[in-house]
């Protein structure tokens, strides 16, 4: 990054500049506004919503980023302290159905939010042990969500005396799956005989970016997140990114779309304003990073920033994916709004996602935009998301990774005649966007999706707090506690508006204190020095 000469604006009102409007950074900038704070929001994307993204089409906009909207409540928390409601600005529905599941062999799985629903597919898809097994591992599941989201999730860190403490109190059966080195695949196998239930609730690692052999145990939590509910947004999910923008504009916040971060500057040893790519300075005190953290290790925005995180903290790498988007007729199996076509063995998946390389028969999940809401019947063409999981790129990877589309588009292709599907026109006529897309739209990723890796039991613990490593610096998203996905990237937000108060509070206190006992106010105060992880 080169060194403009900036132009700095007299006099700037106090602020907190947010880099990045992706989902941590709205529901930074929303917490902010609630407290009356000055927000401005840059990002050198030309829309809200980070990875939230669409493409338009004759038929509307078809999604190209995440689909599915989990935890709503947490959303609609937020924006209560605003006094807004979800419902007046976007229109959400829930699916009874959460996914549809095709195997190789030509059996299908229906799973819903309704559990006893969800008991009898399995019955008839497997016999009534595996009906038993499901339920005994569902109840788990939510046991474990239960136990773990007011300490861990809706904590600003996580800590192990905090995990120490909600496992006992759950119970014998959440203390063994925090086993040391115990795996989700690990768990899964024991629980079910039939090897098709046992790759299905696997496959829930990758949500996160994570190989099921090499995952932890707790992982499998996230199905219980997904039975609480799955909700279908008008539109598409871009349209909730669009919404919270307005939300946000009409508390206050200003957007500078289109306009991107050269560095963070610091003075003293904590951050003193912000440098866009223009050479334009924003002085402020305050500043919210709401990219991949690793960006910041990286120097990609300036020297001052790169102690705001460890190593640790960002690698290893999470997956990335590849993501088709487009229009089609489709022919072939009945689909359902969310499906799932699996693999014959997921060893050909994930042995190959782990030495870095393409999978040899990939699990594939479309999103079949247009279905899910039988008073619409699709008309036509439809809108499809279709989703592969890839590995993230290493330095031999991106001068070659452009060359690799043909041959994923052939793939591709392949497993959809496989499975029995025919889209016309064929998706090579798609946007399709790579691990080498993914790293050049979100710098210092390098294409990977969520951050780092959630391999191994101490991984959430490596994972970056809101709080960074530089005093006036916080953080947000995908790749901050308490981790990837819209409802976890949410948190992180309103994790980091939260510490912004508190610090600001806790700095108030401190100088008035300091001006009546004549102290200097130099050095900062153990309130505003950052904490880290318990494993930092």
């Amino acid at each position: 990054m080169g060194a403009k000469r900036a132009k700095t604006r007299s006099n700037p009102p106090p602020k907190t500049v947010i880099i990045g409007a992706g989902i941590g950074g709205l529901a930074a900038a929303l917490t902010l506004a609630a407290q009356g704070t000055e927000v401005i929001v840059y990002d050198r994307h030309d829309h809200a919503g980070g990875k939230i993204r669409a493409m338009q089409t004759p038929s509307g906009p078809v999604d190209y980023g995440p689909t599915v909207v989990t935890l709503l409540p947490y959303l609609e928390e937020l924006l209560a302290e605003l006094g807004e409601t979800l419902s007046e600005h976007v229109e959400v529905e829930a699916e009874p159905l959460l996914a549809r599941h095709f195997w190789p062999d030509g059996s299908q799985l229906d799973l819903f939010a309704d559990r006893a629903a969800s008991i009898a597919a399995v019955e008839a898809f497997s016999g009534r042990a595996s009906a038993d097994a499901f339920d005994r591992f569902s109840r788990q599941a939510a046991t474990s969500l239960q136990a773990f989201e007011v300490p861990v999730m809706r904590a600003p860190r996580i800590s192990r005396p905090a995990v120490a403490t909600a496992a006992m109190k759950a119970g014998a059966d959440l203390l063994a799956l925090l086993a040391p080195n115990r795996t989700l695949t690990d768990t899964t196998q024991s629980a079910f005989a039939d090897p098709r239930l046992a790759q299905l609730f696997g496959r829930y690692a990758t949500y996160v970016g994570g190989i099921p052999t090499l995952s932890p145990a707790l992982l499998g939590l996230i199905w219980a997140a997904e039975e609480r509910g799955v909700w279908r947004v008008r539109g598409g999910i871009s349209a909730l990114a669009s919404a919270l923008q307005r939300i946000a504009e009409a508390h206050g916040v200003r957007f500078r779309l289109g306009s991107g971060i050269a560095r963070i500057e610091c003075r003293n040893g904590r951050v003193c304003g912000v440098v866009t790519d223009n050479g334009e300075r924003e002085e402020t005190a305050t500043v919210v990073f709401n990219g991949d953290p690793a960006a910041l290790l990286r120097g990609l925005l300036g020297r001052a920033a790169q102690q705001a995180v460890t190593e640790a903290g960002v690698t290893p790498r999470s997956l990335s994916a590849a993501v088709w988007s487009g229009l089609a007729v489709v022919e072939g199996v009945e689909l359902a709004h969310h499906n799932v076509f699996f693999g014959q063995d997921p060893a050909t998946e994930f042995e190959p996602l782990a030495q870095g390389e393409m999978p040899d028969d990939a699990t594939l999940y479309i999103c079949a935009q247009d279905r899910g809401d039988e008073t619409r019947p699709p008309q036509g063409p439809e809108r499809f998301e279709i989703i592969m999981n890839a590995p993230p790129l290493t330095g031999e990877d991106r001068p070659r990774a452009q060359e690799e589309k043909a041959r994923w588009q052939e793939k591709m292709l392949k497993w959809l005649s496989q499975r029995g599907l025919a889209l016309t026109p064929e998706p090579d006529a798609w946007r399709l966007t790579t691990p080498q897309d993914f790293a050049q739209a979100f710098p210092g990723s390098d294409g990977s999706l969520y951050g780092r890796s959630p391999h191994g039991m101490m991984a959430s613990f490596q994972r970056p707090t809101v709080r960074s490593r530089i005093p006036g610096l916080y953080l947000a998203g995908g790749g901050v506690h308490p981790g990837p996905g819209v409802p976890m990237a949410l948190l992180s937000g309103r994790h980091a508006g939260a510490a912004i108060a508190e610090d600001r509070i806790s700095t108030s206190r401190f100088r008035r204190m300091a001006m009546r006992g004549g102290m200097s106010t130099g050095s900062p105060t153990p309130a505003t020095k950052p904490y880290q992880s318990s494993a930092s």
